[in-house]
């Protein structure tokens, strides 16, 4: 424990936050930048005289609730957060589960594509946002369910529409076993996330296709660079993917583009007109 560096770390982040920010009226007469003692131990849960002996580097080593309780009050990063707990001698415990929240500037990014179909995807391969065309060229993920937007349980249980195995994509049988071995590895990273234990007992127990290459225990590989989508509106497309690592959030964005100029590129380009309407359905 760092006594000293975690003292000046606490107040400069506590310095930085007005009471505003966490709900506090301001009040008269206060002298100090930021937060008072007494506020941060007030939000974390903590007495004063505990916080303050923090601040003056005499504290004892801090519990891991008290350190999730300070960091809450602080309102501290990810980043934060991991350094406040190797300052207090407790390295941070592995995460709960993996992030489901994407950053505002990846999902700007997402909109900033419109000629390239995109997504982004969890540690378990859940869609967790899209633009318009990758929702004109696989479906409308706004319209199912959160656990219908999990690729790895459609790839294995479907629903397969038209007898088209995730979205008549060439290579599913290809990304059934690159879905595995990425579950496999979160698996490993997130133990004892009720999500990633959940699915995996769900696939074991639902799909001989899983369970045989589960039992290979191979992990991740990469994905196949140039893949073919059947679209029942216009036919096939030819895209080459692209696979972003977003480290922070342990999440991936994947960009699906065809050469420009091609019978794809027209198709995609026609798919971004259409969106995700049916043509082929009376309305």
């Amino acid at each position: 424990m760092n006594r000293r560096e975690l003292a000046d770390f606490l107040r400069s982040r506590r310095e930085r936050i007005s009471p505003a920010d966490v709900g506090l009226p301001a009040g008269p007469r206060r002298r100090t930048p930021g937060l008072r003692r007494e506020e941060v131990a007030q939000l974390a849960f903590i007495s004063t005289e505990y916080y303050t002996r923090l601040e003056q580097a005499r504290g004892p080593r801090p519990s891991r609730e008290v350190l999730a309780g300070l960091a809450r009050a602080l309102r501290l990063s990810d980043a934060e957060r991991a350094h406040l707990h190797h300052l207090a001698g407790a390295p941070p415990a592995p995460p709960p589960g993996p992030s489901r929240e994407v950053r505002q500037s990846i999902l700007d990014l997402l909109a900033r594509l419109p000629q390239a179909a995109a997504f982004v995807t969890s540690a378990t391969l859940e869609v967790l946002a899209w633009n318009e065309l990758a929702a004109a060229l696989m479906e409308d993920f706004s319209a199912v369910s959160r656990r219908d937007r999990n690729l790895v349980r459609r790839v294995f249980l479907g629903p397969h529409h038209e007898g088209r195995r995730l979205y008549g994509v060439s290579d599913a049988d290809d990304f059934a076993r690159h879905a595995a071995r990425r579950l496999r590895a979160a698996a490993a990273r997130y133990p004892d996330a009720p999500e990633v234990t959940g699915l995996v007992d769900e696939l074991l127990a639902e799909s001989p296709e899983f369970a045989r290459l589960w039992a290979t225990h191979d992990v991740a590989d990469g994905p196949r660079l140039c893949k073919t989508f059947q679209h029942p509106l216009v036919g096939p497309i030819v895209v080459n993917c692209d696979a972003l690592d977003i480290a922070d959030r342990d999440q991936q964005m994947v960009i699906y583009t065809a050469v420009p100029g091609s019978p794809s590129d027209e198709a995609l380009r026609l798919l971004s007109v259409i969106g995700t309407q049916r043509m082929d359905t009376p309305r």
